[in-house]
């Protein structure tokens, strides 16, 4: 982190999906390491505070392709929470990722926040703000469903 990073505000990536699930069920879908990888990546997650774990895929310009992450809370079917750090150094992303479930009448209300992001991660927040709401969401429902 450079001095301009540590007074530069940050923005965060908030959405939240009502979900027709339990949250044993969907919880299962955010740290069962093959779970997540068939929505989001490949990973070696494991739910335990303090276990580091990287999600990887295909390198692009300005990325390797590895995701380094760290739990850093775990409530099961409640709270899961983790950092997101990768990225070249000139636009690398230190940032967490919380997850939130709430039992609701007709489900799970599942409350994500991507925080974190400084002025120099704008072309990921714009990137990621779209996969959250849109491809990323679609696929976790596809496996949801898959779960029966």
């Amino acid at each position: 982190m450079n001095a301009s990073d540590a007074i530069a505000p940050t923005k965060a990536i908030l959405v939240e999906y009502d979900l027709p699930h339990p949250p044993a069920k969907v919880w299962r879908a955010l740290t069962e390491s093959v779970l997540l990888a068939a929505w989001l990546m490949p990973n070696d997650i494991r739910p335990f505070v303090g276990h580091r774990f990287t999600f990887t895929a295909a390198p692009m310009p300005g990325w390797d392709g590895i995701v380094h992450c760290e739990v850093l809370e775990v409530d099961p079917e409640r709270r899961l929470r983790y950092s997101w750090c990768g990225g070249a150094p000139e636009s690398r992303l230190d940032s967490t990722v919380t997850w939130t479930l709430t039992p609701a009448p007709q489900g799970t209300r599942l409350v994500l926040e991507h925080a974190g992001f400084l002025p120099r991660n704008s072309f990921a927040f714009d990137v990621m703000g779209r996969g959250w709401r849109g491809a990323m969401v679609d696929r976790f429902k596809a496996v949801l469903a898959q779960l029966g």
